[in-house]
């Protein structure tokens, strides 16, 4: 059995390589540089972009099973193609947010032409990606501080190897048709204590310095990021940081229960991470 893996070199993509070849599987992966990919030799590369759907035929043609990453602008040509193909299987990565109107239809477009496929599918829906704390290294390496708005606001923030697992556990087991599997990290933690965990994995304090919610936001639009993500994400903010959420036991419960071991803590991703804050 033949799994192409899509956005292959991508934080997720590599990780769902690396179980798939570790499970014995033969593994194709699409990539935009097979030249630059840096995977493992046994991994059979193919060149593409799920922003031209074309440049997949070769790569699904004889692949049984895909791993989606979500593009909404494409997915209906991408699905169609991989119906063509003969794909049985599509795994797509997808969000905990996915459901929210205010956090745009992204995700439910990429989902939506899953479903409509006609094969077996399942969506895989992580919470916050722990590896969004990499958009603080810069500030961390220079000053060791993080500037941010409602430190007190609480996540449950996920290991990308977690996410990969899941995606790995429906693309080869049984009893996933049909289901979406939202989950999170163990942990729910504020802000702040993602900050000091950070710095106890360095072994240096890391400071947390509470920022003006309005400064933030202005700063955030000029840096690209788009105003009304800015303010969906803001306003999650803010309303965990007045009446912070306890963890969501069967969010955090998912993984253990799909992989048969311990969801990975924040504490383990800071550890595995801390060259990128050093």
């Amino acid at each position: 059995m033949t799994i192409l893996v899509t956005g292959a070199t991508g934080v997720v993509g590599r990780r769902v390589v690396a179980e798939l070849l570790g499970a014995g599987r033969a593994v194709r992966a699409l990539t935009r540089r097979p030249a630059t990919a840096a995977l493992p030799g046994e991994v059979e590369l193919h060149e593409g972009d799920l922003e031209r759907p074309e440049s997949l035929r070769e790569a699904l043609t004889g692949a049984e099973r895909l791993y989606l990453f979500p593009v909404p602008r494409t997915a209906a040509e991408v699905v169609a193609l991989a119906v063509e193909s003969g794909v049985r299987r599509i795994v797509d990565l997808s969000g905990a947010g996915a459901d929210d109107a205010a956090f745009g239809d992204g995700y439910r477009v990429v989902e939506r032409a899953v479903e409509a496929s006609g094969l077996d599918w399942t969506h895989v829906r992580p919470g916050e990606f722990a590896g969004n704390w990499l958009d603080w290294a810069p500030s961390i390496r220079a000053d060791r501080i993080v500037r941010r708005p409602y430190g007190g606001a609480v996540t449950q923030p996920t290991h990308e190897a977690d996410v990969a697992a899941v995606a790995v556990a429906a693309l080869l087991g049984e009893g996933h048709a049909g289901r979406t599997h939202t989950f999170a990290g163990p942990q729910a933690l504020t802000v702040a204590e993602q900050a000091e965990t950070i710095g106890r994995a360095l072994g240096e304090r890391v400071r947390f310095e509470e920022q003006d919610p309005v400064t933030a936001r202005e700063q955030w639009i000029r840096d690209g990021y788009p105003a009304d993500i800015v303010d969906w994400l803001f306003g999650m903010w803010a309303r965990s940081a007045h009446d912070p959420a306890p963890v969501n036991e069967e969010w955090a419960t998912l993984v253990p229960r799909l992989t048969g071991r311990p969801a990975r803590t924040f504490a383990e991703w800071a550890s595995d991470h801390a060259a990128a804050f050093r």
